[in-house]
């Protein structure tokens, strides 16, 4: 291969030469000279892998570290033939395990510039980019309930200030982990700035912090997210690390920018917390033997629908997890990789790296089982649907709000309705209840309106349970216990349905795909609908009936009369592209 030239750049640099321009004459020359391109900006920069290397060598070695992961370094270089950068590359290797990235000169400005931000913390007391683990730990014992945060949070208000960002930001951790919250919001307003956790899928209050904190809060977060302290008028993404009791703790952090400062959502990925176990998930029996069934098969689709926060990455890798053995390859493709899974490959969208050209490269990595973390364009569902007929077991997930409804969405997306069929296994449908807590849930006798409904929806239920002319069913405690941080639940389970691909509904789907055409056709399968499996573990004392409510609508039951069947048999064969 021909030697680096540094002449394809000397013009990048001046200022009648556009930026863009340099960008893709980089990303042109980097697969000549065997790296991967990456353009720096916008990507959240690491401050411990920035600190890996001083900025003195890392301007003149024009290089620079942009992210750590145990003893793995990523770092982006302009030129892989200047003799200072291979000096410092050969240095590294002595200690990390090196990804080279090539990247613009651009790039490296970008990255350069946030050695300044680390000056800028001089003033603070050492330590400043790191929150202390065992700090943490300690704390994590003791605040069990938001109270004890807010409380805690109370009393380091007379500290200095910068001992009492730190501070406040390990109590806020803590917290969180202690109540095993899955996010931490943080917004400013007019009066000040709330905290509030999301628990069990429900936003609390946690306390309100005064507006002179605020300002030295986003810049530490910042600071610890790689993200630009003087941008505030936009969006940013970013994330950093802590180990916490042998494990690694990843927090993604988004910055939105508002009327009266800019609002964190801090999500919290702890893979003490996540469940990957089918039996933990939450299927009713006629699910459980059905999937059982599914996940033994060489090839084909397995679609999850939800909305956000419906469980359903959870549930894939439950099953991915079920499907695993030796002698099997499973290769994921996620954005982000929320939870690492022993003995699978994960990949991570980024860049380049999109679904669609992920799932082609993994294509050529000889899987059999692969998962694609979401279907969200016409190259995606195609390219999976190539693979699940080419002897491939895929995953992946659909934005839908029912099972049901994946079959037109991916019609809409253009899949050629009669390849669904082929293509296709099972689409599951889900939502997550909170599950009453067990030491205060209390009976009660349900009232003629809760009667009515549960008895409309069982009616629908393959197995129709048994419904007394008392009915009991449980509800939550108001003001809950200790053991459920006061708020009456404690944990959530998936609600689920499910759809599997046979003839009934192949024939459907092609002749006309509309929903309740499908969901009569599946009605044979005995599998109950989301509704139905939600009441069944209201009956079982599981969850409520409001809180089914509140995820599910069990206004319209299948257990309500039949579409006309003039209606049903309608062709709409014209309507399909």
């Amino acid at each position: 291969m021909r030697e680096f030239d540094d002449r394809f750049f000397s013009g990048a640099t001046h200022t009648n030469i556009r930026l863009e321009e340099e960008e893709r004459l980089m990303k042109s020359l980097a697969p000549q000279y065997g790296y991967p391109y990456i353009n720096l900006n916008g990507i959240a920069i690491s401050p411990k892998a920035l600190m890996i290397i001083t900025e003195e060598d890392a301007r003149a070695a024009k290089i620079v570290g942009f992210e750590i992961k145990n003893k793995h370094l990523s770092v982006a270089i302009r030129n892989p033939n200047n003799p200072a950068t291979k000096t410092i590359i050969d240095k590294l290797n002595e200690d990390w395990k090196l990804s080279i990235f090539l990247c613009s000169e651009d790039s490296l400005e970008h990255g350069w510039d946030r050695y300044n931000d680390q000056r800028q913390t001089t003033a603070v007391k050492k330590g400043i980019l790191d929150i202390d683990p065992e700090t943490i730990d300690y704390l994590k014992q003791n605040l069990t309930k938001a109270e004890d945060v807010a409380t805690k949070i109370k009393d380091v208000r007379s500290l200095n200030t910068a001992r009492r960002v730190s501070d406040t930001l390990e109590i806020l951790f803590a917290g969180a982990l202690g109540l095993k919250a899955s996010d931490i919001h943080i917004e400013p307003d007019e009066n000040g700035v709330r905290i509030r956790y999301r628990l069990d899928g429900v936003l609390h209050d946690v306390v309100d912090l005064e507006p002179k904190i605020y300002s030295r809060l986003s810049s530490r977060l910042k600071l610890l997210s790689g993200l630009r302290l003087n941008v505030q008028a936009e969006a940013q993404d970013g994330r950093f690390t802590f180990t916490l009791s042998e494990r690694e703790i990843e927090v993604r952090v988004s910055v939105i920018p508002g009327a009266e400062g800019e609002s964190y959502v801090m999500r919290l990925l702890d893979p003490g917390v996540a469940s990957f176990d089918m039996e933990q998930l939450g299927l009713n029996t006629a699910l459980h033997d059905v999937m059982s069934a599914e996940l033994e098969r060489p090839n084909g689709m397995i679609i999850t629908t939800g909305p956000t926060g419906s469980g359903k990455t959870t549930a894939l890798y439950a099953f991915l997890r079920s499907a695993h053995s030796p002698e099997v390859k499973i290769i994921t493709i996620e954005d982000p990789v929320e939870y690492k899974v022993d003995d699978i490959v994960q990949t991570q969208v980024e860049g380049d790296y999109t679904f669609a050209s992920g799932l082609r490269a993994v294509l050529r990595q000889d899987p059999d089982i692969i998962m694609v973390g979401e279907i969200r364009d016409r190259e995606v569902a195609e390219t999976a649907v190539h693979a699940a007929q080419t002897g491939h077991l895929v995953f992946s997930t659909l934005h839908t709000n029912s099972a049901v409804g994946a079959f037109p969405r991916l019609i809409d997306l253009g899949v050629d309705y009669r390849l669904v069929g082929s293509a296709v296994n099972i689409i599951l449908g889900q939502r997550l209840v909170r599950i009453l807590c067990e030491h205060c849930k209390q009976k009660k006798i349900a009232t003629f309106e809760e009667q009515t409904l549960i008895e409309k929806v069982v009616a629908g239920h393959p197995l129709s349970p048994t419904i007394p002319d008392e009915l009991n069913i449980y509800e939550p405690k108001p003001d809950g216990c200790p053991e459920c941080n006061l708020t009456g639940f404690k944990g959530r389970q998936g609600v689920f349905e499910a759809i599997k691909m046979d003839k009934a509904v192949e024939e459907a789907v092609m002749r006309d795909p509309r929903e309740h055409i499908i969901q009569e056709a599946a009605r044979p399968q005995g599998i109950p609908t989301m509704a139905e499996d939600g009441v069944a573990k209201v009956l079982q004392g599981i969850t409520s009936l409001s809180e089914l409510e509140r995820v599910v609508d069990l206004r319209n039951p299948r257990g309500a009369a039949k579409k006309p069947e003039a209606e049903e048999d309608s062709d709409f064969s014209s309507h399909v592209v």
